[in-house]
């Protein structure tokens, strides 16, 4: 939101992924931008089409969203995609935003955009405690960025709030101080949830990837439903468990659902019992 706000004028345009995380659209349209959507698939690995973003009319365009680790299909960022994404920033001098607060859930190669050549000239780069340090709710993130760049994020953020608790920084320094022995320690635990996950989706004969990473799991639904939202409903009233039907996160999300790692061993046993019941 302090970013839209910054940098966004009534008018300005604004790309956002297709499907991706509902909040860029909420901030733009708050901010006085115009929503973009660009459009991303499976064929393309959950990649922007930079070949069709180029025959559009970008000239209005100050901002895009960018999000790898991808929420919610899980598909892992490569040097190439983020190559090609911070030329295309600088081509067209928009301000890439990089949402990252999944590099360190179940991926084994955390990357960074800012690690690109050139990325400082045209990336601002989130993270967020609440999903690496389990420190959700406590609101503590972070944002990464050339010094000009911080500073006029900052210039308006200062005028919106007073800052943090001091306590609570005091604590996300301490979560941030903790080794490699307590990424090992969380992933293991989503690794387990996971396998009960894929074990849910092959009762609902759902296709997926399991090369996936981050907190959820994306999978496609079988034909015989006419869309995610039609698997969601028969899962909810029939087996009383609720799986999020992937057309929340953009219409490209239609043939999807997306089913999260934060439950227990033992909520999704008891889930998978309910479905085998009543599918």
């Amino acid at each position: 939101m302090h970013i839209c706000m910054t940098y966004l004028n009534e008018g300005d345009q604004v790309l956002i992924p297709n499907p991706g995380y509902p909040t860029y659209t909420s901030a733009v349209k708050l901010a006085g931008g115009t929503p973009l959507y660009y459009e991303l698939t499976a064929e393309n690995s959950w990649a922007p089409d930079f070949e069709n973003l180029e025959k559009s009319d970008l000239s209005k365009v100050k901002l895009m969203w960018v999000n790898y680790p991808h929420m919610p299909t899980g598909q892992r960022p490569t040097k190439e995609l983020f190559e090609k994404i911070v030329a295309f920033g600088i081509k067209h001098q928009i301000l890439i935003c990089h949402d990252n607060p999944y590099a360190f859930i179940l991926n084994d190669k955390p990357e960074s955009l800012l690690s690109i050549d050139r990325a400082k000239e045209v990336v601002i780069e989130l993270n967020s405690l609440s999903k690496s340090q389990n420190m959700a709710g406590w609101r503590v993130g972070m944002l990464i960025a050339a010094e000009d760049r911080i500073n006029e994020i900052l210039r308006f953020k200062s005028n919106m709030d007073s800052g943090m608790f001091l306590p609570v920084q005091l604590a996300a320094a301490k979560a941030l101080s903790l080794d490699q022995s307590w990424y090992d320690s969380v992933n293991k635990i989503y690794t387990a949830r996971r396998e009960k996950v894929f074990e849910l989706l092959d009762v609902l004969k759902c296709v997926y990837t399991k090369q996936q990473v981050g907190m959820f799991v994306w999978a496609k639904i079988p034909a015989t439903y006419k869309d995610g939202y039609a698997l969601s409903d028969k899962v909810l009233y029939d087996a009383n468990v609720f799986i999020t039907p992937g057309g929340i996160f953009g219409s490209a999300g239609n043939e999807y659902i997306r089913v999260s790692l934060c439950g227990s061993i033992e909520k999704f046993s008891e889930a998978i019992k309910r479905i085998e019941a009543c599918v």
